[in-house]
C-alpha cells in the first residue's frame, strides 16, 4: 500500500484524502454512500493504481521482485516508491517538512473518523504511534512494510527476499521512481484538472 504517494497526490484537500486512503476499503457501489469528494478521492486511487500498475518504469521495477513474489510484486514496488517519495527533495524539501506534511494528514484522518470503513479505522492508530508516512524514508520502515504486506496477504509467507532485493536493486530502483514519479504527479493533477 502505497500510502504516502496517496496522500501526498491529495494536494492537501482533506476530502480527496479521506477518499484516497480508504479506496483499498471501499467496494463496488458503496462508494456511492459517501460525500462526493470523497467519492472523487476514491477514484483518484483508483486511477493512480492504474497508472502506476502500468507504467514502462514500474513494469521494470516488478521485474527485480517478480521471479519470488509473483502477483503481489507491484505492492511490494508500491512500498518502494513510498520510500523514494519520503526522500524525494523536490517533493518534500526536509525530513521536518515529511514529518509536518504526515502529522497533518493524520489529523485529518482522525477528524473525518465517520467515514472511515472499519478496517482502516483500527489500523489508523497503528500508523499514527508508528508514524508510518515519516518512517517511509528509512529502510527499516520498509523493512516493516514489506512484513506488513505478508500479514495482510493470504499468499506470503515471508518478506526477507524482498528486502534483499531491495537492498540489491536500489539503485535500479531509484531511478525507476526518479522516472515514473513526475509523470504520475502530472498525470493525478490532470485527472483532478488542477491545472
Amino acid at each position: 500500500m502505497n500510502l504516502l504517494a496517496h496522500a501526498w497526490l491529495s494536494f492537501n484537500q482533506p476530502d480527496l484524502l479521506v477518499g484516497n486512503m480508504i479506496s483499498d476499503y471501499v467496494k463496488g457501489k458503496s462508494k456511492e454512500a459517501y460525500p462526493a469528494e470523497i467519492q472523487r478521492g476514491i477514484m483518484l486511487h483508483r486511477a493512480i493504481d492504474t497508472f502506476t500498475d502500468e507504467h514502462p518504469y514500474t513494469i521494470e521495477a516488478k521485474q527485480f521482485f517478480r521471479p519470488q513474489y509473483r502477483l503481489y510484486a507491484g505492492a511490494f514496488i508500491d512500498v518502494v516508491y513510498d520510500h523514494f517519495l519520503a526522500n524525494d527533495l523536490i517533493e518534500f524539501e526536509s525530513a521536518s517538512a515529511l514529518n509536518e506534511f504526515a502529522q497533518s494528514s493524520y489529523q485529518i484522518l482522525q477528524q473525518q473518523q465517520i467515514w472511515l470503513p472499519s478496517p482502516f479505522s483500527q489500523m489508523l492508530p497503528y500508523m499514527i504511534s508508528q508514524n508510518w508516512l515519516y518512517h517511509y524514508r528509512f529502510r527499516e520502515g520498509i523493512q516493516k512494510g514489506f512484513g506488513g504486506l505478508v500479514r495482510r496477504a493470504a499468499y506470503l509467507q515471508e518478506s526477507d527476499i524482498a528486502f534483499a532485493v531491495f537492498e540489491k536493486e536500489y539503485e535500479h530502483l531509484q531511478k525507476c521512481y526518479t522516472r515514473f514519479f513526475p509523470e504520475l504527479k502530472q498525470f493525478a493533477k490532470e485527472w483532478l484538472q488542477l491545472d
